[in-house]
């Protein structure tokens, strides 16, 4: 896929996150219904509406290929029912920051290629704001369901060369386990801020931090879209071994066991 389909398609998975974020903060103005997964983590009818929503319009506009989302995995999925060309869906990224109605949810829409997110959008409804990743990395301001702006009046950004004095730090508001504590003090952190959701490697994106760590495991559809707006901007993401974080791993049920994101090239060769 070259550049111009790649934007392009990031326009397009924008105005798809644009239409479920209207519908989340429908669901946001009223009073949710709120129930626990079985694994402990909390869902709403906002979640499940707009993983609907969000299935519907893909499938129109990539018929054929096939969409793994949060709430609808089946962990019994055969590995050949995959391709290495796949989408990953999390509807409603921060369900935590949803019910605590801090704003810091996010929509999150990644196409995957050959094991790495190669077109991705993130977009938080209650902000106001959208990131897109193509060939480049752009910004935007966007009320839910409104139409997007053109390619060229998208705002380009970029990550920061490090700073020489200590890094700046951004971590999960509503993850900080023991392991990422430690990792921040091992990496000179100067200044550190909390963030919830995908929004974090946004931060990173645009220059406003330097390095997200992220011990505790996550899925693939948390970050899918997230490391595609940052390795667009000019960063990396990598896991344990220092190599970049890949997508597709069927016998781990698409679950990353940690990682580190990056403004620039990373600092440390893998994650202690």
């Amino acid at each position: 896929m070259d550049a111009q389909a790649r934007n392009e398609l990031a326009l397009e998975f924008g105005a798809i996150a644009s239409r479920a974020g209207a519908f989340i903060m429908s669901v946001y103005a009223g009073k949710p219904v709120i129930r626990t997964k079985a694994d402990g983590s909390p869902v709403s009818e906002a979640d499940i509406g707009a993983e609907r929503l969000i299935r519907a319009e893909l499938a129109r506009l990539l018929p054929g290929v096939t969409m793994l989302g949060e709430e609808s995995f089946d962990p019994t999925l055969p590995p050949a029912a995959m391709a290495e060309h796949f989408l990953l869906v999390d509807p409603l990224d921060g369900t935590r920051e949803f019910v605590n109605r801090n704003g810091e949810f996010t929509v999150n829409i990644a196409l995957i290629d050959a094991g790495q997110p190669i077109v991705g959008c993130v977009y938080a409804p209650a902000r106001e704001e959208i990131y897109l990743a193509g060939a480049r990395a752009f910004r935007a301001e966007l009320t839910p369901g409104g139409r997007l702006p053109a390619l060229s009046e998208l705002v380009t950004i970029a990550t920061c060369a490090y700073p020489e004095n200590g890094l700046r730090a951004v971590a999960s508001r509503s993850h900080l386990d023991s392991k990422t504590q430690a990792a921040l003090e091992r990496l000179r952190v100067t200044s550190h801020r909390h963030a919830g959701s995908s929004l974090k490697f946004c931060v990173v994106a645009q220059g406003d931090a330097d390095v997200y760590p992220r011990l505790a495991p996550t899925m693939e559809w948390d970050t899918a879209a997230g490391q595609a707006v940052l390795t667009a901007a000019g960063g990396c993401v990598v896991g344990h071994d220092g190599a970049p974080l890949r997508y597709g791993k069927f016998d781990a049920g698409f679950r990353n066991d940690g990682f580190i994101a990056w403004g620039r090239e990373p600092l440390l060769t893998g994650i202690a």
